[in-house]
């Protein structure tokens, strides 16, 4: 709804022919009935074989147009265009708009993604009907990895705690993980993990077994989380092999926080060996 003169939109028309005489004044017209341009800038006015300088050389107020002196008989009006408002195109007819017409940041759908969005792609969400964009990172389980033996880990001391050097990845999303120097996990997005690992155990020579085993996930350099695996000095009670799993949720501040996978086990003699199958991993947690 308009206050006054409703604005005519992208309209081109051609008014009616005008005769020439001994006024300065005419009335405008299309198809016999009055018409009132936007401006005398939304105009073009020939005379005489001369297109007119707006507001110079005439001006328009309502339907009627007046030109800057009275004209003759022997003048000649040969044309009145109305632009109307060529800056608002009002509503475009149906599939006349194309992927061509619109700007590179228009949300059209047209390319498709064809692989796992960056962390730092961003989705469309309604926040109780407010639009917001939002990183993918916090949508995603993203950091995560895991990572096993290349070989067994041999000759570890009994009864001290020892890290297990996981070396050969399975997954690392974003790079978190080294598996070269120091087997630690430092996540790059704050959050909470779930973290796990699993240590297969083994006596290094053959003929004794486990009297003991513990799994350890240190955060910072410090234990977090923790299994145990205590057997009696009967001989009846000791395993040739231990398996044991330890898991849990830490929060990490995405920065400085590293988690590491420990162990300790004793034998009932010499040292003690972690074989391959074990595991080390963790991912974050969504909507936590």
């Amino acid at each position: 709804m308009y206050i006054g003169k409703t604005p005519i939109v992208g309209n081109f028309q051609k008014c009616d022919a005008l005769t020439a005489s001994a006024t300065a004044d005419y009335t405008l017209q299309v198809s016999s009935t009055n018409v009132v341009p936007e401006s005398a800038n939304h105009m073009l006015v020939s005379l005489n074989g001369i297109l007119q300088a707006p507001i110079t050389s005439f001006t328009v107020s309502g339907s009627t147009l007046s030109f800057a002196s009275a004209l003759t008989s022997s003048d000649s009006i040969d044309f009145v265009i109305l632009l109307g408002n060529v800056l608002d195109i009002g509503t475009p007819s149906d599939a006349t708009v194309t992927n061509a017409k619109l700007a590179q940041d228009i949300i059209s759908g047209e390319t498709a993604l064809t692989s796992e969005p960056a962390s730092t792609d961003e989705f469309l969400v309604s926040d109780a009907g407010t639009l917001k964009r939002i990183d993918y990172s916090l949508i995603s389980n993203t950091p995560a990895f895991e990572a096993g033996l290349s070989a067994a880990q041999e000759s570890e001391s009994s009864e001290t705690d020892t890290k297990i050097e996981f070396d050969s990845e399975n997954i690392d999303t974003d790079g978190c993980y080294d598996n070269s120097t120091n087997y630690r996990f430092t996540p790059t997005t704050a959050g909470k993990y779930y973290v796990y690992t699993h240590a297969y155990i083994t006596p290094q020579s053959g003929g004794y077994v486990i009297r003991n085993a513990i799994s350890k996930i240190y955060k910072n350099g410090s234990q977090a989380l923790r299994t145990n695996l205590y057997l009696t000095t009967a001989g009846s009670s000791h395993f040739n092999s231990v398996s044991l799993y330890n898991s849990g949720i830490l929060d990490m501040n995405g920065t400085s926080d590293y988690v590491e996978s420990y162990f300790k086990s004793a034998a009932t003699s010499g040292d003690i060996k972690v074989q391959v199958g074990a595991l080390f991993g963790a991912y974050k947690l969504i909507g936590v």
